[in-house]
C-alpha cells in the first residue's frame, strides 16, 4: 500500500433515511455496515460522515433539483421525520470526535467548503465508504480525483441498491482511473495502517 500520508475516511451519506422502511431504503446497507463501523471505531477523529439533506420544499432547490425533489416530494423537509437524516446504526454515537459534512448535491465539493476543511488539515489521501457506489460515492470519487487526492474505495464497504450497478462502478473505477484511485477491502486498509 505504500506510505499512506495524511488520510481522511470520508464515509458518504450512511443515513437512516437510507437504511430504513423510505422510497430510498437501500437494502445493502446493512452488509457494509460492521466494516464501516470498524474503520470509524479505531479512527472516528479521522472519519467525516456526509449527509444528503433534502430541501424542506422542492422550491427551495434551483433547476432540475426542484424536479427532482417534486417527483420525490415524501423526502422533503415537510414530510420527512428529521430524525431520518442522521446517521445509521451506531454511527452517530462516533461524533464527536467524528465530524458531519452536510451538503445538498450528490458531490460533497460544489461549494468547495471540504476541499478548504482538508486542505488546511494537509489531507492528501481520502478512504471512501458508503453509499450508492453508482451515484452519491460516484460523484465524491470522481470530485476526490480530479482536486488531486490520492482515493482507496473500499470495495467491502460501499454499496448500492443493485448488484450491476454496483459492479459497473467498481470496474469503471478501477478500469478508467487506476493511476488515481486504488480499491481494496477494509481489512487490507487496516492492517496496511500497521
Amino acid at each position: 500500500m505504500g506510505g499512506i500520508g495524511e488520510w481522511r475516511h470520508l464515509c458518504v451519506d450512511m443515513q437512516r433515511m437510507f437504511a430504513e422502511d423510505t422510497p430510498w431504503h437501500v437494502p445493502w446497507m446493512v452488509r457494509i455496515s460492521p466494516q464501516i463501523e470498524e474503520l470509524a471505531g479505531r479512527h472516528p477523529s479521522r472519519t467525516i460522515f456526509t449527509r444528503f439533506v433534502p430541501p424542506q420544499h422542492p422550491d427551495a432547490m434551483p433547476g432540475k433539483w426542484r424536479d427532482y425533489y417534486q417527483k420525490w416530494w415524501m423526502m422533503t423537509g415537510e414530510h420527512l421525520p428529521p430524525e431520518l437524516i442522521d446517521l445509521a446504526s451506531s454511527l452517530p454515537s462516533l461524533v464527536p470526535p467524528a465530524r458531519y459534512f452536510d451538503k445538498r448535491t450528490y458531490s460533497p465539493w460544489i461549494d468547495g467548503r471540504l476541499h478548504a476543511i482538508l486542505q488546511s488539515e494537509r489531507v492528501d489521501t481520502l478512504v471512501i465508504t458508503g453509499g450508492e457506489t453508482d451515484v452519491c460515492v460516484l460523484a465524491t470519487t470522481l470530485g476526490a480525483i480530479d482536486l488531486a487526492y490520492r482515493v482507496i474505495v473500499l470495495k467491502d464497504a460501499v454499496c448500492s441498491s443493485a448488484d450491476d450497478t454496483y459492479d459497473a462502478s467498481l470496474e469503471l473505477l478501477h478500469d478508467r482511473f487506476s493511476v488515481q484511485l486504488e480499491l481494496m477491502e477494509t481489512q487490507e486498509f487496516l492492517s496496511g495502517l500497521g
